[in-house]
């Protein structure tokens, strides 16, 4: 293979852990499909597969146990789904139409996959697809809306799917023999009941439920006659916990054991949790972000990682080692695949620090050790979302801009999620609200400290909703607090987008709150009112084929900003990417918008 890809998601792994796949991009941010070979022993092993199309990210890979890989593609209500193969041209198994459309791999070695579609009515359809070349088959068409699925047998005819239905979310067993479903979870008259684990060899499986009074994560021996368990060491408010893999235990009597994921704020961790014990046991792993997903054999468990200076790639993590070795991850750690840095240079660290916020602390990613703050110029960079985080990953956008000389601070206000569900619902009905006062807060404090050490104020960057906060900010800022602000794929209001985007966005942003106009003491959060206020250099960066924030919604703010006498290649600088969608920056060719935020950043001008 060419370069190692810089950016992995989407991660699966054959039923029987033999293959994975992914969608990988490299340095031109163009994507495509990646096979993985995952040996009984030995590294992980990229395996390349035909280029015919590139993918986007709409794009899943389904990973099957003899090493091909299903991709289903999708544009609008139109999915295809191809084989693809080493050494073989792709092959297109099926077309289907639905709104939504999601694979789940049988488990076991069989090549073969279900889908499930789900239309504008609230009725879902499953179909049968194998590698071989035959037709969909549909199975049974169910109603109500269908997520998760948990294989109950090996043989990859009970299904377990967690079924929404009038209001109330359960699991239920399909049987893709019979195209019938029964109820599987029912603790309690209205509780919402998920399977999200089994080992169909004891029937051990785990499961949410908020039948206890809140939500929360037990276990249960599925059909026996013993209620649904409980502990107390799996219920951690703030933090989420994501069982990834069981294993028999160790002894022969020992109960089943499970690698759980928790994730608070910007990275993860691993524990381990036997069945009945009253305590959880920290598996050391470097710190990063891991990918909830994973295979755990007795080639160790696998697992999608990433941290600011390692691409994505697969761990590999030897259970018992990491036990035996609590000082440190050395002896039971390997990550296979990840890109080094070219041309001789290093990928660029970053590290978690809290900052003092005015209703609490508030967590942030930060690239330029420990001097990030008296750095010669310094980034404050805004998330999307506003359901959405900065993490402890690898991100090729602040990499740019860190291998340019920039430091980067990129916080995690109220609204992000990652550290609670009432940090997340804090801007729900309030857009440029609680949030926008801790990016406020952060601006003045790192200003104040760099101009009383006569260091320029800071710059700001923001994507999508960052971006739309990032444009107030720079608005209600006083004056000389922002050095100049680049904004990618902004829209105005949450009325405004309202009013321009489609459908599911629309939907999207009033079940966020993005319907209800805030008028405080700062007045609407509405950018094109504020224009005369948006006095630094400004760059407007938006994709022409944006289908989630309307390009229109920047040509609005450019239009106001020459209604105002703003000089266009002076005052602001205005590029609409030809082709380009709303991840532009993800997108092939990315690499050039890359260099021209990271030279505005640094300099004021583009280029």
């Amino acid at each position: 293979m060419d370069a190692q890809p810089l950016r992995r998601v989407g991660f699966t792994f054959a039923g029987d852990g033999s293959h994975a796949a992914c969608l990988a991009a490299r340095a031109d941010g163009g994507w495509f499909a990646e096979g993985w070979r995952l040996p009984d022993a030995g590294p992980a092993v990229p395996v390349g597969l035909p280029a015919a199309a590139a993918e986007d990210l709409r794009a899943r890979p389904l990973a099957l146990p003899d090493g091909r890989v299903l991709v289903c593609r999708t544009d609008g209500e139109r999915h295809r789904v191809v084989l693809l193969a080493a050494g073989e041209p792709e092959a297109p198994l099926a077309g289907l139409r639905a709104a939504g459309l999601r694979m789940l791999g049988l488990p076991g070695r069989e090549p073969a996959a279900v889908l499930l579609g789900t239309d504008a009515r609230p009725v879902t359809t499953v179909w049968r697809l194998t590698a071989d070349g035959a037709a969909a088959g549909a199975v049974a068409e169910l109603p109500g809306v269908y997520g998760g699925g948990v294989w109950l047998d090996r043989a990859g005819r009970l299904l377990a799917l967690d079924r929404l239905l009038g209001g109330v979310l359960r699991t239920v067993v399909l049987d893709l023999e019979l195209g019938t479903s029964t109820p599987l979870l029912e603790l309690g008259e209205r509780s919402n009941d998920r399977l999200v684990l089994f080992d169909p060899a004891t029937g051990f499986g785990m499961l949410r439920s908020d039948a206890p009074g809140v939500d929360r994560l037990g276990w249960a021996l599925v059909g026996g006659p013993t209620p649904a368990r409980f502990p107390d060491c799996l219920h951690q408010p703030g933090r989420l916990l994501r069982p990834i893999a069981a294993a028999p235990g160790p002894g022969p009597e020992s109960e089943p054991q499970v690698v759980l994921q928790v994730d608070h704020g910007a990275a993860s961790a691993l524990v381990l949790w036997r069945a009945g014990e009253k305590r959880l046991r920290p598996l050391p792993v470097p710190p990063g972000r891991l990918g909830a997903v994973g295979h755990w054999s007795a080639a160790g468990l696998r697992m999608p990682y990433s941290a600011p200076d390692h691409p994505a790639a697969l761990a590999t993590l030897d259970v018992p080692a990491l036990l035996a070795d609590p000082a440190g991850p050395s002896a039971g750690w390997r990550l296979d695949g990840s890109a080094p840095p070219g041309d001789g240079g290093r990928w660029h660290s970053a590290r978690c620090v809290e900052l003092a916020g005015p209703a609490g602390p508030i967590e942030a990613v930060v690239y330029g050790g420990d001097s990030w703050l008296t750095a010669p110029r310094l980034v404050l960079a805004l998330h999307g979302g506003p359901a959405d985080a900065w993490r402890l990953e690898f991100d090729p956008v602040l990499q740019r801009m860190a291998a340019d000389g920039l430091a980067v601070l990129a916080p995690n206000q109220r609204g992000s999620t990652g550290y609670g569900a009432p940090y997340a619902a804090a801007v729900h009905g309030a857009w440029g609200g609680p949030d926008l006062a801790d990016v406020l807060a952060v601006l003045a404090g790192v200003a104040g400290r760099r101009a009383a050490l006569g260091l320029p104020a800071p710059a700001l960057f923001g994507v999508s909703y960052g971006a739309f906060l990032a444009l107030l900010a720079t608005a209600h800022a006083p004056a000389g607090s922002v050095a100049r602000c680049a904004v990618v794929a902004p829209f105005l209001s949450g009325p405004r987008l309202l009013a321009d985007a489609a459908a599911p966005v629309r939907a999207l942003t009033a079940r966020l709150g993005g319907d209800r106009p805030l008028d405080d003491a700062l007045g609407p959060r509405d950018v094109l009112p504020l224009v005369p206020r948006l006095a630094a250099p400004l760059l407007v960066l938006h994709g022409d084929r944006d289908d989630v924030v309307p390009v229109g919604q920047s040509r609005a703010l450019r239009g106001e900003l020459l209604r105002h006498g703003r000089a266009e290649g002076t005052d602001f600088h205005y590029v609409e990417a030809a082709g380009a969608g709303h991840d532009l920056l993800a997108e092939h060719g990315s690499a050039v918008l890359h260099e021209l935020l990271a030279t505005f950043l640094r300099t004021g001008r583009p280029a």
